[in-house]
C-alpha cells in the first residue's frame, strides 16, 4: 500500500507539472500571439503613415504650385492639367488671354512645378521699357556701350540661365529686336551690347500677350517665324465672363486676404451682391474683381460687403437682403456641386473632382460645415 501510495504522488506531481507546463506554453503561445499581432498593427500604421506623408506632401505642393489660382471652372482645370502637362518638359509656352485674367499666375506654375523651379523665374514686362532699352535689359551691356552705360550691366537672359524667362507683352516687342529673340530660342546664344564675345544660355522661355499675333503678323508688327518659336504650346485663359462660376470662389478668397491685410473682418457677403457680380461683364477680369472687392472692403462700415458705386450704376442692385456668411456661400456651392453629382464625391465624375479638390479636403469642408445628405 505504501509503494501504491508513493507511486500515485510522484503520477499526481507529474501531471501537475505537465498542466503547469501546459498553461505556461499557452501563455507564451498567446504573448507570441499578441506580439506578432502587435508587430503587424505597427507595419500596418507604419505603412498607413508613410501613405499619408506621400499624400500630404502632394497635397502641399499642389497648394503651393497654384494656391492662387482660385476655380471650378471645367475649362480652367483642362488648362491646369495641360500645365503639368508641360512643365516637365523644356517647351516654350505662349499664354494668350486679355489683361487681368492671371497669365503671370498660370508661368509661375508652369515654372514651379518644373525641374527649373529651384532657380530664379525672370520676368520682363516688354511693353513697360523704352524701345531703346529692351535690348539692354534683355541681353546687358558693356561699359562705355552707349552714352549712360557707366559700368557693365548683366542681361535678363543670363540672370535665367538654368531657370525660366517670361516675356510679358511679348506683342509690344520692337520689330527690330525680334531676330535677336529668335535666335536665343533657335540657338540659346546672344551678345552683349559692345561685347562681340557670344554667350550661351540654358534658358526656358514662357511669353505672354494679349494681343492677337496673328493680326499683328498680317498688319507687319509681329516676325512670323518668331510666333512659330513662341508657340509650341500655346494656352488660352478665358476671360472671367466665360467662368461667372468662379466669382463667387473668388470673392471669398479676395474677402479674406484683404481682410486680413486691412484689418478689417467683414463675415458677410450679400447673396445679391454675387448675383450683382456675375451680371457684370468684367472687361478687366479678375485684376478689376479683386480691385473692387479691395475698394469694397475699405469703404465698408460693418461686418457685411457693400459694393458702394464702384460697378456702373446699371449694374448695382441695391436690394442688400438675404446676407451670407462666407462659410454659408461656400457651403451653397458644395452643395450645389454635390446634388450635380448626386452626392458623389470621388471619381472622375465626384462632386471633389468638379469643385477641383483633393476628396479628403472634400470630405473635412463638409464635415466642417454640417452638409449631410437629406434622406
Amino acid at each position: 500500500i505504501t509503494a501504491f501510495t508513493f507511486y500515485k504522488r510522484r503520477i499526481n506531481k507529474i501531471k501537475e507539472k505537465e498542466r503547469d507546463l501546459a498553461e505556461r506554453l499557452d501563455e507564451k503561445t498567446k504573448s507570441a500571439i499578441a506580439l506578432q499581432n502587435a508587430l503587424s498593427e505597427v507595419e500596418h500604421l507604419k505603412n498607413r503613415l508613410y501613405a499619408e506623408n506621400i499624400y500630404l506632401q502632394d497635397e502641399i505642393k499642389l497648394q503651393h504650385n497654384f494656391e492662387n489660382i482660385i476655380t471650378q471652372s471645367e475649362a480652367l482645370k483642362k488648362l491646369l492639367h495641360k500645365v503639368e502637362q508641360v512643365a516637365s518638359t523644356d517647351a516654350t509656352v505662349l499664354i494668350l488671354g486679355e489683361s487681368g485674367t492671371g497669365k503671370e499666375l498660370f508661368t509661375r506654375a508652369i515654372h514651379n512645378i518644373s525641374d527649373r523651379g529651384e532657380r530664379p523665374l525672370v520676368k520682363v514686362n516688354c511693353s513697360a521699357l523704352p524701345a531703346n532699352l529692351i535690348e539692354s535689359e534683355l541681353f546687358g551691356h558693356e561699359k562705355g556701350a552707349f552714352t549712360g552705360a557707366t559700368g557693365r550691366k548683366i542681361g535678363r537672359f543670363e540672370l535665367a540661365d538654368g531657370g525660366t524667362i517670361f516675356l510679358d507683352e511679348i506683342g509690344d516687342l520692337p520689330l527690330e529686336l525680334q531676330p535677336k529673340i529668335l535666335r536665343v530660342l533657335q540657338e540659346g546664344e546672344f551678345e552683349r551690347i559692345g561685347n562681340p564675345k557670344t554667350i550661351k544660355v540654358d534658358v526656358r522661355v514662357i511669353a505672354a500677350t494679349n494681343r492677337d499675333l496673328k493680326a499683328e503678323i498680317k498688319k507687319g508688327n509681329f516676325r512670323e517665324d518668331l510666333f512659330y518659336r513662341l508657340n509650341v504650346f500655346p494656352i488660352f485663359i478665358p476671360p472671367l465672363r466665360e467662368r461667372k462660376e468662379d466669382i463667387p470662389l473668388l470673392v471669398n478668397h479676395f474677402v479674406n486676404a484683404y481682410s486680413a491685410k486691412i484689418g478689417r473682418k467683414v463675415e458677410t457677403v450679400s447673396q445679391t451682391i454675387i448675383n450683382t457680380l456675375q451680371i457684370y461683364h468684367w472687361p478687366g477680369n479678375v485684376r478689376e474683381l479683386e480691385n473692387i472687392i479691395e475698394r469694397a472692403l475699405i469703404t465698408s462700415g460693418g461686418k457685411k460687403l457693400m459694393l458702394s458705386d464702384w460697378l456702373p450704376k446699371q449694374e448695382i442692385n441695391t436690394n442688400h437682403d438675404e446676407f451670407l456668411t462666407i462659410q454659408e456661400n461656400e457651403k451653397q456651392h458644395i452643395v450645389k456641386a454635390l446634388e450635380k453629382t448626386d452626392w458623389r464625391i470621388s471619381g472622375e465624375s465626384g462632386a471633389a473632382k468638379i469643385l477641383g479638390i483633393k476628396r479628403t479636403t472634400l470630405e473635412a469642408r463638409m464635415k466642417k460645415l454640417n452638409i449631410e445628405r437629406k434622406k
